[in-house]
């Protein structure tokens, strides 16, 4: 409980708990809104912890099953905080622009993505050095700029299996796109937004630098937790398997070894067997009339 209420004071501290102008709220935030302060929604700071429990622990799930979050945040006060979270944990983000069709025409993404890999991969080992400055500087610049993009999903080879969003009205395209596919949805919610457009709705101020930041903060230690849990069972799982691993290598090696020796007793015996056949051969030269 004491923990509860240390976030509770973080939360506080940092402003989650500012929504809206009355006249901008959606009825549906409703059960989220705690009271109204000079024109000012204010959220319930309860349901918000409770909000960010269970979020934390499904997204945790997911990353113990090593699965991939996408990190979605194309606000301005969220880009920094967004890309340098997600990075920690090694996850994909978006923080540029999200491209149209980014999930559901992903194999298109994909390509350019690979596109954008090659020509750095050029650029780096001189296959370019042929090529005039003007045509070396005009590449460069293409790959800035899907760099800039595309880089936060280089490395996703599938679609991933969550997306969390900052600012759900923002990226509408993306949520769309990701119910579109039936992708798990987590995000922070302001209270002029539908929260049940996502699976799980963390109502926040999704506006303040601060509040973002704590957010984004709190979910990524539960994801990094996920991991090393994997991690973790991993080691054991390699460590049970060893000694049965060492008996199974031991095995394979004496039936390698014997199967060798008897390929070279093989070997020998019918080294001998020609060598007698010569010796048959160079006696049969004299009388060999008389063995017809």
């Amino acid at each position: 409980m004491e923990n509860n209420t240390s976030l509770q004071q973080q939360l506080l501290d940092a402003g989650v708990h500012f929504g809206h102008l009355k006249k901008k709220w959606n009825p549906k935030m409703l059960p989220y809104i705690f009271a109204e302060k000079k024109g000012i929604h204010i959220i319930d700071l309860n349901k918000t912890v409770e909000c960010m429990q269970e979020t934390a622990a499904a997204l945790k799930q997911i990353a113990r099953s090593g699965k991939k979050i996408l990190f979605v945040g194309t606000k301005k006060q969220a880009k920094d905080i967004v890309t340098e979270c997600a990075k920690r944990v090694n996850m994909p983000f978006v923080t540029e622009r999200w491209l149209g069709g980014m999930l559901t025409n992903f194999n298109t993404v994909r390509k350019s993505v690979k596109k954008m890999q090659s020509i750095e991969k050029m650029l780096g080992d001189g296959s370019f050095d042929s090529i005039t400055k003007k045509e070396r500087l005009t590449l460069s610049r293409d790959k800035d700029k899907m760099e800039k993009v595309l880089g936060g999903i280089s490395q996703l080879g599938r679609v991933p299996a969550a997306l969390f969003i900052v600012d759900i009205g923002h990226e509408h395209i993306a949520l769309a796109e990701a119910k579109r596919l039936g992708i798990a949805t987590f995000g922070m919610v302001d209270t002029n937004c539908d929260p049940n457009k996502v699976d799980f709705a963390i109502p926040a101020n999704d506006d303040a630098t601060k509040s973002i930041t704590v957010l984004v903060n709190y979910i990524t230690a539960a994801i990094a937790e996920g991991l090393a849990e994997r991690q973790a069972a991993k080691e054991d799982e390699v460590e049970e398997m060893t000694d049965d691993e060492k008996e199974r290598r031991a095995a394979k090696l004496l039936a390698e070894a014997e199967a060798e020796g008897g390929r070279g007793a093989g070997r020998r015996g019918a080294g001998g067997g020609a060598r007698r056949r010569t010796s048959a051969g160079s006696s049969s030269r004299g009388p060999g009339g008389a063995r017809r």
